[in-house]
């Protein structure tokens, strides 16, 4: 499969970006300042610029967004914005554009988290992102048929721990790696309309 794969710079995206080559799937790695392809996915004419860029494609993976952690008393409506932007604006966009450009039975895969499930001191605004996330999965998958959408949904990764450790005590990490099998799952499987939890 040829598939674009946004955030492959990054820890989870190595990971994620490793397996899938591994496994013979030629990879097109997207970030803000490197990669096979450079884009601000958050800026839909450079998405719109991107795909034109990228040629076909089986699939889409995302395995980057950017969220505030801040009280909420101290969030601001600009960082509610800059969440909603990072982590979940980006994420529809790729897949409203994307769906002329992906295989009629290709697929999507984005990334979700753990806080919107089990929400964290700090983290009103990323779970609320990471929820409108999953919403937008489970009714993207009634639409797009034969293409299929999926979310995977980690816990903290171990690789992220001296960054992100502070936010998530007492919580259980797990490697990129093992993260990474739940995108293989999504990419090569059968199921839509899913989010895989990683725990």
């Amino acid at each position: 499969m040829r598939i674009l794969l946004v955030g492959a710079g990054g820890t989870l995206g190595s990971a994620v970006r490793q397996a899938l080559v591994a496994r013979g799937h030629e990879v097109i790695g997207v970030g803000r300042s490197g990669g096979d392809l450079v884009a601000d996915v958050t800026d839909p004419q450079a998405l719109a610029r991107l795909y034109t860029e990228a040629g076909p494609l089986d699939a889409v993976a995302v395995a980057a967004g950017d969220a505030v952690f801040r009280p909420l008393g101290e969030l601001t409506a600009d960082d509610f914005m800059t969440t909603f932007r990072g982590k979940a604006l980006s994420q529809l966009e790729l897949v409203r554009q994307g769906a002329r450009h992906v295989a009629p039975t290709g697929s999507f895969t984005l990334v979700s988290g753990i806080v919107a499930e089990e929400p964290i001191l700090a983290g009103a605004a990323a779970s609320a992102a990471n929820g409108a996330v999953e919403a937008f999965v489970r009714a993207a998958a009634i639409e797009l048929p034969p293409q299929r959408i999926n979310a995977v949904s980690p816990t903290v990764v171990e690789e992220s721990l001296p960054a992100y450790g502070p936010f998530f005590a007492g919580m259980e990490a797990v490697p990129a790696d093992r993260v990474a099998t739940a995108y293989v799952r999504s990419i090569e499987g059968a199921q839509t309309g899913q989010v895989y939890r990683v725990r």
